[in-house]
């Protein structure tokens, strides 16, 4: 493994970015693996601070840029539209996990997480979290989750997130094959086995 989280506890610093329905979702399972997590929102960090200890107890709201100073991975949950907002220049160098839905499918050629990539320059993007409804998170209960990145550390790392957390990952490829993963794709939103994912992975591959 590449990372040196350097913790305590031996976990990782985890950067959420969004404070909605999915946000606290993954700062809560997080925190629940032994990590440390920083949630970060659109303005001052004390409007979020309430919504934070009742939604996500243990949880710190910061910055954007304070929270993924030191962050060993950082996970996208906002809303598609605000990803325009964001400054890539905080992004250089993290593993972002891409856990945002283009509402409605979008029919662009490229899938959510190539565009990520494409405009966090030198940011290591794997796409996850996206195609489970965040009421389905809890408990995770081993659920089948795809991934898919073009730096297999960086998918390495995210994997072992995953799996930390309670969860099932499956590679499914390079960064294109996240879109195997976005609406309209037969596994969004749909609890499948390990076995089911793979033969629909197989499916694609004929």
């Amino acid at each position: 493994m590449t990372h040196q989280p350097g913790r305590s506890g031996g976990g990782m610093k985890i950067a959420v970015l969004g404070a909605g329905h999915v946000g606290p979702v993954i700062a809560r399972l997080a925190l629940a693996a032994g990590d440390e997590v920083d949630i970060a929102a659109s303005g001052d960090p004390a409007r979020i601070e309430m919504i934070i200890d009742f939604l996500a107890p243990g949880a710190k709201p910061r910055t954007a840029a304070d929270a993924l100073a030191d962050a060993d991975l950082v996970v996208l949950a906002i809303p598609w539209h605000r990803f325009p907002a964001l400054d890539p220049a905080l992004f250089a160098g993290k593993v972002v996990v891409d856990a945002m839905n283009h509402w409605p499918p979008a029919e662009a050629p490229l899938g959510t997480s190539e565009q990520v990539a494409g405009r966090l320059v030198g940011a290591r993007v794997v796409k996850t979290l996206n195609h489970v409804a965040y009421q389905d998170m809890e408990p995770p209960a081993g659920r089948v989750l795809g991934l898919a990145g073009d730096d297999p550390a960086a998918v390495e790392l995210v994997a072992e997130f995953l799996s930390r957390t309670g969860f099932d990952p499956v590679p499914v490829g390079g960064l294109a094959a996240g879109r195997l993963l976005e609406p309209g794709s037969p596994v969004f939103g749909v609890a499948v086995s390990r076995s089911e994912f793979s033969e629909f992975l197989e499916g694609k591959a004929q």
